[in-house]
């Protein structure tokens, strides 16, 4: 009876130093351009998420569920709407990653720049972005994540023209889907159960955007998109990303 008691004692005190030495969950702000990011590191691996969207909540509850269990870098934009405030306008963080993305965006609100301070505002806005892309850029062989929700009718029909390679789902709502830039990562998740498209090519006009950015450094780059409020749907479709790259 001695022995057996002994025996539970030394279970449960290695039960849990295993789990006092398991991956730790720290957490740190960082700014970009004048916007605070929350950036949540589980452990040591080269997969990073992002959220750009304050708005896009479905993507921030998922993201904030998925770190906690799979090892990472998580960002979180520290925002309530689509656009953040940047000098005396309001900009898109998600098409400013390119100078033609960054000239639209600056433009889309404030036309009227005195001389000059357009491309002061350029200038500063491509100095900043190459700071957070150091930050977010995972080493070699590493991906990045992005979570997007969409709410206007926005659906991988919109992406089919753009797409070098597509996998469509007949039972996948099309609102629902994963948008990558490498192709042996098109071939995996096409495999699965979820709508995939492949954009491996910069268009003739680029927007900005953080996907055509990865193209250009040659990222691993992967977005999920579904519809807002379908939380369940994007934990299982990032699970599955998780579960099935490398």
């Amino acid at each position: 009876m001695l022995n057996r008691s002994i025996l539970c004692v030394l279970w449960v005190s290695l039960l849990l130093g295993s789990e006092r030495k398991g991956p730790q969950i720290t957490s740190r702000n960082i700014t970009f351009i004048g916007t605070s990011f929350n950036i949540v590191e589980h452990g040591d691996s080269p997969i990073h998420y992002i959220w750009l969207h304050g708005d896009e909540k479905t993507a921030q509850m998922a993201l904030n569920y998925h770190i906690k269990k799979y090892s990472g870098k998580a960002f979180f934009i520290q925002n309530d709407s689509r656009e953040i405030p940047y000098q005396e306008t309001q900009i898109d963080p998600n098409r400013i990653f390119s100078r033609n993305g960054s000239f639209y965006a600056l433009t889309k609100f404030k036309l009227d720049w005195s001389p000059g301070t357009l491309r002061t505002a350029l200038d500063e806005l491509g100095d900043e972005c190459q700071q957070f892309l150091e930050e977010l850029i995972p080493d070699t062989n590493g991906i990045v994540i992005a979570v997007h929700n969409n709410s206007r009718g926005y659906n991988v029909n919109k992406e089919l023209k753009r797409s070098k390679k597509v996998s469509i789902k007949k039972r996948q709502n099309p609102r629902d889907f994963i948008l990558c830039t490498h192709e042996k990562d098109f071939e995996i998740l096409s495999e699965g159960p979820y709508n995939v498209v492949l954009q491996n090519e910069l268009p003739a006009s680029d927007d900005g955007s953080l996907s055509w950015e990865s193209i250009r450094r040659n990222i691993r780059y992967v977005n999920v998109e579904t519809r807002l409020g379908y939380l369940s749907k994007q934990k299982k479709m990032l699970e599955f990303i998780r579960e099935t790259l490398n």
